[in-house]
This record gives structure tokens, sequence and C-alpha cells, in this order.
């Protein structure tokens, strides 16, 4: 066994079986990080666009014609705008049928908009289960790897007559870099979920309080 203990040559002196592990959990770390920018880019305009729609919400005094403008542009609207669309959409529909109670009606609108708030809900969390599953099984694929490693070098020591440590060195340290590239492509994996499911539970809270404040508004309006 050679004696550079280098990265470059140690993963270049690994067996065929490490360096597809150390291949696949580079391809891995690589996935996780494309996808934490990703996620982090759109936590961040969802966030951005959500406190937009409120200072409008906010400030206009005719609902109905916020409305119809977000229904022109259907296609081009935000998170927030949807869930408001779907709930006063269902709310003025429900309304002309008329002999329906008030809480009917406003059971109406608040599913409808509960509804939407999944839907956005489910497009936030669109691939966090994949950094969940980098972080949690990164360490044991590099483990194998490092289980792998040993377990060849140990075989080629009983070919010899005396082990020395300058002779088992080089082949620890090869098994070695699997585990390392695992907790490598884990650690950050780990990191980028959390911070993104904490940051997407912030705003389903506020999609959340947004529901139950329209609704209160809708309440006045039904019993006008």
């Amino acid at each position: 066994m050679h004696n550079d203990l280098s990265i470059a040559s140690l993963v270049l002196g690994a067996s065929l079986l490490v360096k597809l592990i150390m291949l696949i959990l580079l391809l891995a770390s690589i996935a996780s990080w494309a996808l934490i920018f990703t996620k982090r880019r759109q936590v961040r305009q969802a966030q951005q666009e959500m406190e937009a729609f409120e200072d409008e919400f906010w400030s206009t005094e005719d609902l109905t014609r916020l409305y119809n403008r977000i229904s022109a542009s259907a296609e081009d609207a935000t998170a927030m705008e949807r869930i408001f669309e779907a709930g006063f959409r269902e709310f003025a529909r429900l309304r002309k049928r008329g002999g329906l109670e008030a809480m009917d009606i406003l059971d109406g609108a608040q599913r409808a908009m509960k509804v939407s708030v999944s839907r956005e809900l489910e497009a936030l969390e669109a691939g966090l289960p994949n950094l969940a599953t980098v972080g949690s099984v990164s360490p044991y694929v590099g483990l194998f790897g490092t289980v792998w490693g040993i377990m060849n070098s140990f075989q080629a020591l009983g070919n010899v007559h005396q082990a020395t440590l300058a002779m088992v060195a080089p082949g620890i340290s090869e098994a070695l870099v699997a585990t390392a590239m695992g907790l490598f492509a884990a650690i950050p994996a780990v990191i980028g979920y959390n911070r993104n499911a904490s940051a997407i539970d912030r705003i389903l809270g506020r999609y959340d309080i947004f529901v139950e404040e329209f609704i209160s508004i809708l309440r006045r309006q039904v019993h006008d």
C-alpha cells in the first residue's frame, strides 16, 4: 500500500465499491445543496409576497375590487392571493344561493381557504423529504463504505507475516474518507431541512391567522 495520505490519493486508491459510495455521496451532497438554495429562495419569496398582500389587504376598503383584480390575473396570483380568492369566491357563491344560514356560508368559505392553504403548504414542502433522507441516510452509507474498506485492508494483511502501522494506516484512511463524505453530505442537509421547515411553519401560521381574520371580516359582512 502507498503512503501518500492526501485526500485525492486516498480517494483514487480506494476500492471500486468505496469509490462508488463516495460518488453517490458527492452527488447527494450536490443535489442537497441545490435543493437547499432553491427552497430558501422559494421560502423568502413566499414571505415577501405574503407581506405585500397583507399590506394591500388591510389597506383596501373594497374586497370585491381586490377579488376582481386577483381573478383577472389568476395565473400570476401569489399564495396568499389564492387563499383569499378561494375564500371570497366560495363566500360569494354560497351567499348568492340563498336559503343558507350565515354559519353555513362562513364554514364553506373557511373550508375553501383551508384547502387552498393545504395546496400552498404542499408546494412549499416539496423536496424537503429529500433533504431529510440525505441527512439521515448519508452517514450510514458512508459508514458502509468505511466498513467495507477496513475489511479489505485487514484481508490484505492476511498475506503478510508482520503487520505494521505503516501498512494499515493508508487502507484505514481510505475507508474513513467515506465516513467523512457521509457527514459532509448529511450535516448541511439536516441544517437546511430544519431551517426551511421552521420557516415554512411560520408561513403556515400566518396563513392560518389570515384565514381566521378574513373569516371575522366575512362574519360581519354576512350579518349586515
